[in-house]
């Protein structure tokens, strides 16, 4: 996802969550979130071409569970020695509210820096 083909501004998201694939959940860690979609590393999962990703999540300062439909639209890895295999998933399926929550978080992140 290079910056000339995001729309929206991404803030820094450090949270673990639930990316299902294939139906079977598989804790990821988030970097970053924007109205579009979110950035994983990648931490216990099955090597799989699986584009199509359920993601199950809780924004920090809040108690609701928000559920997405995702596909991922590119994977790499991380420089470093680290080595961080990550992916960047767009959100493809979203509730009026949970996508409400989202953008309420991105503008309340941008505003804050």
């Amino acid at each position: 996802m290079s910056d000339d083909k995001r729309k929206n501004a991404r803030v820094p998201l450090d949270i673990y969550l639930n990316k299902y694939m294939g139906g079977v959940p598989y804790m990821a860690r988030a970097a970053d979130i924007s109205q579009e979609g979110v950035s994983l590393a990648r931490l216990l999962e099955p090597e799989k071409d699986t584009r199509r990703v359920g993601l199950q999540f809780q924004l920090p300062g809040s108690e609701e569970v928000i559920y997405a439909e995702g596909e991922v639209v590119r994977e790499w890895v991380e420089a470093g020695a680290s080595r961080d295999e990550r992916s960047g998933v767009r959100f493809t399926l979203l509730t009026q509210r949970h996508r409400r929550l989202i953008d309420d978080y991105v503008t309340r992140s941008t505003q804050a820096h």
